[in-house]
């Protein structure tokens, strides 16, 4: 699934193309796309309207389409694991595995592309209220230790868990949560309640860099869905640390990388750059030291 840097890639490569842009009309190949609205009600929710913005929050992006009716309508998109967007004339035929498209009156459209049939667009009357529950940008300068700390205050769960939640930080996905746990030196299944003030503030600046490289790459293309909209993949999966390198020697050390499952979702960790948190005793308070083996008292 596209990330924090795949999504942003894409918004900063189509925005010149589409802001500024009227649409003349919308088509829909796939009724699920759009969802509850339907096909025929998004095409007339749409028709008319000038695309005044193009931005990214978290994994969506978000089209600009005021009115005088509803200021602050946006259209929402979400990639999902296969979605493009693409920016065509608008007289080219269907693309293949075409779901919806917007026709410009200027004769050029926006292709919105989806092999899995995943992916979503959903037109809002307040995008800010819609994803409210989102979590910070990590790219944004008021991510600060400080920020980063108040996030995970009060939270016990594991790193792994914890970071893949959206409402925890905004746009983090398996690929850049492993990539970042690596580079700071944390083992993913931690618990985020025995972070300490530099663990925090390590993995925040890891977060922060592993985002920007993966930004100035164009994000990760591990298969043929992830594409930049002029067709070029991204190209930070060759400069993986760990993610998807399990068996191969880990960048900083030479020792092998070892994948276990977190959270539900495959996780790629370096045994000897993360150490992995010791278990808990499972002893009650007070009940003094174990007792040695083969001194304890026998059963009859």
């Amino acid at each position: 699934m596209p990330e924090l840097p795949e999504v942003e890639t894409v918004v900063r490569a189509v925005r010149p193309h589409v802001v500024g842009r009227r649409i003349a009309s919308a088509r829909v190949a796939w009724p699920r796309t759009v969802g509850e609205l339907g096909p025929a009600a998004f095409a007339r929710r749409l028709r008319g309207l000038e695309i005044r913005s193009m931005e990214r929050r978290a994994k969506w992006f978000t089209l600009g389409l005021p009115s005088a009716t509803r200021p602050a309508q946006a259209l929402l998109g979400h990639l999902r694991m296969s979605g493009r967007l693409e920016v065509q004339p608008a007289a080219d035929p269907p693309l293949p595995w075409e779901r919806a498209a917007l026709l410009f009156t200027d004769g050029t459209s926006l292709r919105f592309v989806d092999v899995r049939k995943f992916g979503r667009l959903e037109v809002v009357d307040d995008p800010a209220q819609r994803l409210a529950d989102i979590g910070p940008e990590p790219l944004e300068p008021t991510f600060t230790d400080d920020a980063f700390a108040a996030c995970l205050g009060g939270r016990r769960g594991s790193l792994k868990a914890t970071l893949l939640d959206p409402r925890v930080i905004a746009g983090l996905g398996n690929i850049y949560v492993d990539e970042a746990l690596h580079r700071a030196r944390l083992h993913p299944l931690r618990s985020v309640a025995t972070l300490r003030a530099p663990d925090r503030a390590r993995l925040r600046t890891a977060i922060v860099e592993v985002l920007s490289a993966a930004l100035e790459a164009e994000g990760s293309s591990f298969d043929v869905f992830y594409r930049t909209p002029d067709g070029r993949p991204g190209s930070y999966q060759e400069r993986l640390r760990v993610y998807g390198r399990e068996g191969e020697a880990c960048t900083t050390c030479g020792t092998p990388v070892r994948r276990l499952v977190v959270a539900g979702r495959g996780t790629h960790v370096c045994p000897t750059c993360q150490r992995r948190p010791r278990a808990r005793s499972t002893r009650p308070r007070g009940a003094g030291p174990r007792p040695a083996a083969g001194r304890g008292r026998s059963s009859r």
